[in-house]
Parts: C-alpha cells; structure tokens; sequence
C-alpha cells in the first residue's frame, strides 16, 4: 500500500508512530509522513531544524515531509495553542504540495491535538483517499480536565469538530475500549470503530544486566520507585512528592523520576521546598533505548494521572512499556488503567491522587521478598504478551488500514 500518516509528532520526537512508520516500510509498504518540525518536549525547535528547513528526510525507507509550525514555548496557554493551530493550517494549506502523489489510505496518528485530523480530511477531498483515525487523546475532555481551557464557547467549537472529524473518518480506532462510548456520542457510527491499544516498541523488554555504569550511578541503590515519561499535569505529579514526604523516615526508599514535561522546573522546585533531594531524584530526559536498562534498576514501576473522569478511561502508554519490562508496577490511578494492573496480577494499585493510599502501596512492595516481586514482574510480562503483543497489533493496523482501502476502492 502506499500509506500517508500524518502526524504533529514524528521522529526525532519520540512517539509510537515512529515504530508503526518504520514497520510499516519494513512490510513493504511505502510511507510517507507529513508532520511538523520537532520541538516536543522542549521549549524552541530541535537544533538543527528551523521554521523552514529542513523539508524532506528520511528515516530508513521512511519519507518525511515536514511543514513549517510555532514552537512550543511553555507549552501552555495561547502558545500551545498557536502551536495546535499552526500545525494544522500549514499542513492544510501544504500539505497536498508537500505530500503530493497517490495513496491509498490517510493514517491519522492523534495523541494530542486533535486539530491534526484536519490537514487528514482536507487531504482527503483533495487525493481522495479514505481516512483511518486513531484515536490516543479525548478531546475536548482532556482540555477540561487539566483546565487548559474553561471557555464553552471554545468547547462547544471543540466538540462540533471532534463530530465533524468523526463522521469524516472512514475508519476510527481507540486505544482504549473505554473510548468506545465517547466515538458514539460524539457521531462515529458503530461500524467504523475499533479497538487497537498501543503497544511496547521491541527494546522493552527483560534484560539481563540493568544499566550500563554511567546509568547505574545516577540510580542511587536501595528500594528504587521508578517513574518514567511526560512529566504534564494529567500526571499528577503532587501525589507522587506528598506519597515520598510520608516515606521519607525509610532511608534507602528512593524515588526516580526519568523524563521531562512543562511540570519539570515546578518539580524541581518543589523537591527543594520540601527538602526532598534525598529522596527524590529527577534524573531527566533518556534515550527510549535506555529505558529497559533503567528498569532493570527499579524494585517498582510507578504509574500516576489526575482524578478525573477522562483519565479513568485512558490506558496510560507507559503501563504496556512497563507490563513488557517485567517489573513490578504501583500506580495511582483509576479505571482503565487500574484494571489493567489488578487483572494482570502485576502490582498494587490505589486511586488517582490519593498519596496515602500509594505510600501505603508502595511500603507494601518494600517490605515483599524479592522472589515475590519477581513473580509480578512475569506475570505483568505474560498479560502484556496476550494483550499488548507488537507483532499481533501491528498487524491489526494494517489490516484497518488495507480494509480501509479496499473499501473506498469498492465505492470508488
């Protein structure tokens, strides 16, 4: 198939979509990506990108077209938004000269915003190739519940194009089966939709030896508590600095913290406020190859996210990177996510926010014998093989998308 993803985020930003892009070609397809210029996480564009350079690249057999957006900034207020905006008008207006040629499908990759399925559907009209939207992020709820936005005049714009974009779809796929009712309600017809969870890229796995020297040092030794990924605040990153101060009395229980987000410099901040240096150790932003590696080092894989109701729908992404890691999980969250944890018999899990109730967890898989931790760690490794096996899921999205195909041709 000749396949056109189009994506805000794309290499060298790390996002899943790298992985569908790559396995796609791999598969014999021909890919091409229209996305923006990187900056996610960070403030300015990547070094060595600028607001018109480069336009085309390629990663592997991966053909990259990029167009021209604003950076980032705080990554909040009006400059998220220019950023949301920007994307999505520049590939709108761009995209059919930069990604010009035929397709046979339009593959949407959402995880936030959800205005990148506009350049998907004008794209549509313009090569007329159907739309397969998958969906990461619940917009405009997600909005709502981190009080990005409080305005119902925008809200009410923002659900009319989440409808708009829905019925556009030819093919809508959710992360999680707790999406299914929000498609509903927002117009998808029942037929259209599908349930593709995400999965854990090959690196995550198992490994044998945790750490290079370099990594080992930055991991102080002890009872290592181990949060990875966005530091936002649908994280909730509150609950994980109140549930250390009441650990706090246990030397040798430390809490990592690896990677970056618009909360970091509040993180940071608030570990010396608290006089947590001790405790808790910020580590930054590492290679996604390296992450197996730091697991490895962890007696326990930390999962949070904000208490409301959008969150309880979501499967967090980072929970199938620890699943296929093999190590123990504790989290603080609710529904999805939750369900996930307690089925698989990987770990302990509270509710979102509640640090009493995360201590109380975390103090319980302190005081586990490690053969014991062991055997949760096999067991979430089991649940992510039945559940959240690349390969097989992989082959689901392709399957979405030739079927796709094959119907728009039919009509056609």
């Amino acid at each position: 198939m000749r396949i056109l993803i189009v994506t805000q985020y794309f290499w060298p930003e790390d996002f899943r979509v790298n992985d569908l892009a790559t396995e796609l070609t791999q598969r014999g397809h021909l890919v091409t990506v229209l996305t923006g210029q990187p900056s996610y996480p960070s403030r300015n564009l990547f070094p060595g990108y600028g607001r018109l350079r480069p336009w085309s690249q390629r990663l592997g057999d991966v053909r990259i077209k990029r167009v021209p957006l604003a950076s980032r900034g705080r990554g909040q207020g009006w400059r998220l938004a220019l950023n949301f905006l920007s994307f999505a008008a520049s590939a709108s207006l761009l995209g059919p000269l930069r990604a010009r040629g035929g397709y046979d499908v339009i593959f949407v990759y959402e995880p936030s915003p959800v205005t990148v399925g506009i350049p998907a559907v004008v794209l549509k009209r313009v090569i007329s190739a159907p739309v397969v939207f998958w969906v990461q992020d619940l917009w405009p709820e997600t909005l709502t519940a981190t009080g990005a936005v409080r305005s119902r005049v925008v809200l009410k714009a923002l659900n009319r194009l989440v409808r708009w974009l829905y019925h556009e779809s030819d093919r809508i796929l959710v992360e999680s089966e707790g999406f299914i009712p929000h498609a509903l309600s927002n117009g998808a017809a029942p037929e259209k939709l599908a349930y593709v969870p995400n999965w854990a890229e090959g690196s995550y796995r198992p490994v044998d030896l945790p750490g290079d020297a370099a990594e080992r040092q930055l991991v102080p030794p002890g009872f290592r508590v181990m949060f990875a990924g966005n530091l936002g605040v649908s994280q909730a990153l509150g609950t994980i600095l109140d549930a250390a101060e009441l650990t706090r009395e246990y030397a040798d229980l430390h809490w990592v913290v690896l990677g970056d987000g618009r909360q970091r410099a509040w993180l940071a901040e608030q570990v010396l406020t608290r006089d947590l240096s001790g405790t808790v150790h910020l580590l930054g932003r590492h290679p996604v190859e390296a992450m197996p590696r730091f697991f490895a080092l962890a007696e326990a894989l930390l999962v949070t996210l904000k208490h409301e109701p959008i969150y309880a729908l979501t499967i967090p992404s980072k929970l199938q990177s620890y699943l296929a890691c093999g190590r123990p999980i504790v989290g603080a969250l609710d529904g999805e996510g939750a369900r996930v944890i307690a089925e698989a018999g990987a770990g302990l899990c509270g509710p979102a926010e509640d640090s009493e109730a995360l201590a109380q967890a975390v103090l319980s898989l302190y005081r586990t014998p490690p053969d014991e931790l062991a055997a949760m760690g096999r067991r979430g490794r089991a649940y992510f093989v039945k559940h959240f096996e690349r390969e097989r899921l992989l082959d689901q999205l392709e399957q979405s998308m030739r079927d796709t195909s094959e119907e728009n041709r039919c009509v056609s």
